[in-house]
């Protein structure tokens, strides 16, 4: 049975989310009730809604994949069906023609309106519409190169997270055209439930994008965008050049300074430490690397060919057994005489100009267009999208002139389907948190985990609506860090109730140089601590008692086992917890530990190069190479 700290901390978690549910229900006006697909009543130069027919009036290649089906995810109105792009790492293009030509030219606003849902999010791609400039007509075929007059809607892939507006305008000079791309555009509404998309381009030279039937971007076709719409009126002279004469260096170095006679420029950065002294039992007749004694010739080995064989170096085992081998140098260290290369002190110069730059003159293909929202005629529409995420939909397609009209037909279909869809959301996410008798474990930091991506994705793009779409994740996130907190504080209670009483018992100076050998661990622990307590004392005494780990075999030159003992008041040193004892064969990984420090046990056998109470015998010896060979053999 767990404890009862932690069955409280499991009940009040669950008990605190569904309170934190159960709010966020309550505070929704009405309750969203089921309704059918209505074709709409509203007329305008396009509207579609992908009922009956809907291939007489689109047109796709043979490898795009669009189909016309209702939504699998957190379906709205019943029967109602959308565009969809079935399948991933894909691309698609398909496109409808207009039974008029769009010109929103002199009082009339251009309104663009569309739904998108993201039933399996959107990983890399987009979801925009086009609108497709005159001349493109019903037997055309789109493709990545059908000119456009505007691309609106989502975008997504990378650190790519934008709503696109680009306009293509045409210089009256020249006829060229240019994209012009909106500066600082808004996020996308990353969500499964349907997204509603509005652009309006007003006759006054401004436009208004809207989300969800909310302002997120508005601003002047003039300002907002890169390139501008109207060219600088003055450019840069291509023909002008730079005098030969010009100075353009701010600062130059001072001609009249002359290195110090005491500047060495040859002097090393580093020298040898001339007061380093070669350590005692330093042996530089012993050979640091060896040839590999275990490596042999291989049998296809031709001298004449591949010329004398070497064996490649490896540590000399004899070195592990000194303070070091090979020859001895003093350490690196920084000479105080290093001035390194001299360079005279810079000053400002006389001769500067400033810096410089071609003449102006007027741009000759400069030109004002006073409307740009007179934008060029539209003879359709289409999709042509790349994307990572299957099941993207479109649906309830809007080009028109009314604001007002485009309003009416979201309040038909967005604003009904909108609420019917959260509701389902709402009902499958609560579906996936169970109460705690049910089940064990907790669900309800599963459930976090799994839609805390989509949270942090909401939340970046707008915090407030991130918690009006996703209070689910956000009140189980309050929950759990609340109860955590709380849990935090109780463990710190008992922590620090603990280490008082733990502080009260003697602590005693544990001295390990000793050798046991051929003597069984007593389990007497009732002796005073002595100034040389053994391992099986030293657990009374603020001592951690290390697992035996054996390293001994069958073949090993003896049989031995190590004890370690740590104090938990300082870092590990095993010279002075060391036991050898007799025990049996076997070694195993998991009987090699790490201790506290994060190393292996293996690890710290440094002290073995000096022996134990520094005696070093031809038993340590041999028992240091075995200790070796057989953490090779178990992976350390």
């Amino acid at each position: 049975m767990p404890p009862r700290h932690v069955i409280t901390f499991h009940d009040n978690f669950h008990h605190q989310m569904k309170t934190n549910a159960a709010i966020a229900i309550a505070s929704v006006a009405a309750v969203a009730q089921a309704a059918t697909y209505t074709p709409t009543n509203i007329k305008a130069p396009f509207i579609e809604q992908f009922d009956e027919n809907w291939e007489s009036r689109w047109k796709q290649p043979a490898s795009s994949r669009f189909v016309v089906k209702e939504p699998e995810v957190y379906p709205g109105i019943d029967d109602d069906k959308g565009l969809v792009a079935i399948q991933k790492a894909a691309k698609y293009a398909i496109s409808s023609t207009f039974d008029e030509i769009v010109n929103p030219a002199g009082e009339k606003p251009l309104v663009v309106q569309y739904e998108v849902k993201l039933q399996e999010g959107l990983e890399c791609g987009g979801a925009y519409i086009k609108l497709l400039s005159e001349g493109f007509g019903e037997d055309s075929t789109m493709t990545s190169d059908t000119p456009y007059t505007i691309m609106f809607g989502p975008d997504k892939c990378g650190m790519t997270n934008k709503v696109h507006f680009i306009l293509r305008h045409k210089n009256p000079l020249t006829g060229e055209v240019e994209e012009k791309h909106l500066d600082n555009p808004p996020s996308i509404k990353q969500s499964k439930t349907t997204a509603l998309y509005t652009l309006i381009v007003n006759p006054d030279n401004t436009y208004e994008i809207l989300i969800n039937n909310e302002t997120v971007k508005s601003g002047s076709l003039f300002k907002d965008f890169t390139p501008p719409v109207n060219p600088l009126r003055e450019i840069d002279d291509p023909h002008d050049t730079k005098p030969a004469d010009w100075v353009d260096e701010a600062v130059i170095p001072d001609p009249n300074a002359t290195k110090p006679d005491d500047w060495d420029e040859n002097a090393p950065k580093q020298i040898r430490d001339p007061n380093a002294t070669k350590p005692a039992g330093w042996n530089e007749d012993v050979e640091a690397f060896i040839p590999d004694p275990s490596t042999e010739k291989p049998a296809e080995w031709d001298d004449d060919e591949d010329g004398e064989f070497v064996a490649p170096l490896v540590p000399n085992p004899d070195c592990d057994l000194t303070v070091g081998c090979g020859k001895w140098e003093a350490p690196l260290i920084a000479n105080p005489n290093y001035r390194g290369k001299w360079h005279p002190d810079m000053i400002v110069n006389p001769n500067f100009k400033g810096p410089w730059s071609p003449r102006k003159i007027p741009n000759p293909t400069y030109f004002e267009d006073k409307e740009p929202s007179a934008i060029t005629p539209i003879s359709g529409v289409g999709f042509e999208i790349w994307t990572m995420s299957r099941g993207i939909l479109f649906d309830n397609i809007y080009v028109g002139y009314s604001k007002d009209d485009a309003k009416a037909f979201a309040d038909e279909t967005y604003a009904i389907k909108k609420p019917i869809e959260e509701k389902r959301e709402r009902e499958a996410l609560e579906a996936t948190v169970h109460d705690p008798s049910e089940s064990e474990g907790f669900e309800a930091l599963a459930f976090v985990r799994k839609n805390l991506i989509d949270f942090v994705a909401k939340f970046n793009a707008d915090p407030v609506l991130a918690f009006k779409e996703r209070w689910d994740v956000a009140g189980v996130l309050g929950a759990a860090i609340a109860a955590f907190l709380g849990l935090l504080g109780t463990l710190i209670s008992i922590i620090g109730g603990t280490t008082a009483a733990t502080s009260a018992a003697p602590n005693a100076a544990l001295k390990g140089k000793q050798v046991k050998k051929d003597a069984p661990e007593t389990s007497d622990k009732k002796d005073e601590p002595s100034a040389k307590a053994t391992a099986t004392d030293a657990g009374e005494n603020n001592v951690t008692k290390r697992n035996l780990i054996d390293l001994s075999s069958s073949t090993s030159p003896t049989n031995v086992v190590m004890t370690i003992s740590s104090k938990k008041d300082r870092e590990l040193d095993v010279e002075d917890y060391l036991y050898l004892l007799p025990k049996g064969p076997n070694v195993t990984k998991s009987d090699i530990n790490y201790n506290s420090n994060g190393k292996s046990d293996y690890n710290e056998l440094g002290f073995l190069k000096r022996g134990v109470d520094g005696a070093f015998t031809s038993e340590h010896k041999e028992f240091y190479h075995f200790v070796r060979e057989k953490t090779k053999e178990v992976g350390y």
